[in-house]
């Protein structure tokens, strides 16, 4: 059982920034401290610390080939700094391109030519740097390029978090593939700590609890990073829209009238992401109610600390030589899990999976 969860990222964006920082700004936590946005420092037999970037895969031009500590910074990258990180001798990659960029992207993702720059093979790298869990944090949409990195896993025996909303752990013909080479995955589509799609999962089962009928709702976010840009093709996020809407609609038995996902793009708001919400029902008697709430949080750091939980309970099931999804903390820190289950449930399933009573 190795002390260190070796990790690799596909796309080194603003989400990516925030969990390296967070790995250099927390290394040396008391593992009885509280650490926003994890559940614990010491999770299982892994603190923060023994978390380590092994490599990374970008099609950035102005990130390949520098060390992670400067290309982090990198157009166009605004993550907010909040950590100094040192030089770390690891080298960016260019990776697969794939649907990962679209048209409208390749001018500010500052995507290399394939004709002067050939992608690296994934799988081969994987096991070279003897890679244990692979995140993927390509931009929205990227559902071809998603295969390409999930494959490599399969191939290199390496495990996956996916952190966006291209079905990998929810597609039972991916699952099955997964579990069939006994490789641990998680997803899909990540889950921050505290954002418009565990606010309005809140919200919404709070009024059914409360015997409220609900009549429609919407979220509404707009934001000014990549993300948001990317996401300015309704095509790029169907598959976003549908992971919102399931991780909210799940809470009740009933169908509601939904519009749920990504808004607008407003470039000043770089890294800050602003969510509306509203709900509207009837109480006793058939009397209205309406609820709104308006959140404002940096979004990348927001789901940083979620994944490295993540990592770390993908290298608990590698130890327990445990394969496929991961059922309940893929239900706790993804919106569109193999099986939806209410947060308060699944995440006494994910204490239950470090304590080693559950075997996913």
């Amino acid at each position: 059982m190795s002390k260190k969860v070796r990790v690799a990222i596909a796309g080194l964006g603003n989400c990516a920034s925030a969990l390296v920082q967070g790995l250099e700004y927390y290394k040396n936590a008391d593992e009885n401290e509280f650490i926003p946005g994890v559940m614990h420092v010491k999770f299982g037999d892994y603190h923060l610390s023994d978390v380590e970037i092994a490599t990374v895969f970008e099609v950035n031009t102005k990130k390949i080939g520098k060390d992670i500590s400067e290309a982090i910074w990198q157009e166009p990258n605004v993550c907010k700094k909040f950590s100094n990180v040192p030089n770390k001798g690891i080298e960016v990659l260019p990776g697969p391109i794939s649907d990962g960029v679209a048209p409208h992207m390749k001018e500010p993702f500052h995507c290399y030519n394939e004709s002067s720059m050939e992608a690296v093979n994934v799988a081969e790298v994987l096991k070279e740097k003897d890679v244990d869990v692979l995140i993927n944090f390509l931009p929205v949409g990227s559902e071809n390029a998603t295969k390409i990195y999930a494959q490599a896993a399969l191939d290199a025996n390496v495990a996956l978090a996916n952190g966006i909303p291209a079905f990998i752990a929810s597609n039972e013909e991916w699952a099955k593939k997964f579990t069939d080479k006994n490789i641990p995955v998680a997803g899909d589509d990540i889950k921050s700590q505290l954002g418009a799609t565990i606010l309005h999962r809140m919200l919404v089962s709070l009024a059914h609890d409360r015997g409220i009928k609900l009549d429609e709702t919407f979220q509404l976010n707009i934001g000014g990073n990549t993300d948001f840009e990317n996401m300015k093709k309704e095509h790029r996020l169907t598959t976003k829209r549908v992971s919102k809407t399931e991780a909210v609609t799940s809470m009740i038995p009933y169908e509601v009238p939904t519009r749920i996902g990504p808004s607008d793009y407003v470039p000043f708001l770089e890294d800050e992401k602003i969510c509306y919400l509203w709900l509207k029902g009837k109480n006793f008697g058939e009397q209205p109610l309406t609820a709104q709430l308006k959140l404002s949080v940096q979004d990348s750091p927001n789901s940083a600390g979620v994944m490295i939980d993540v990592v770390r309970s993908l290298k608990i099931a590698q130890d327990r030589n445990i394969g496929g999804p991961l059922v309940g903390v893929s239900s706790y820190f993804f919106k569109h899990p193999p099986k939806q289950i209410h947060d308060s449930e699944a995440k006494e399933l994910v204490e239950k999976f470090i304590r080693g009573e559950i075997t996913n």
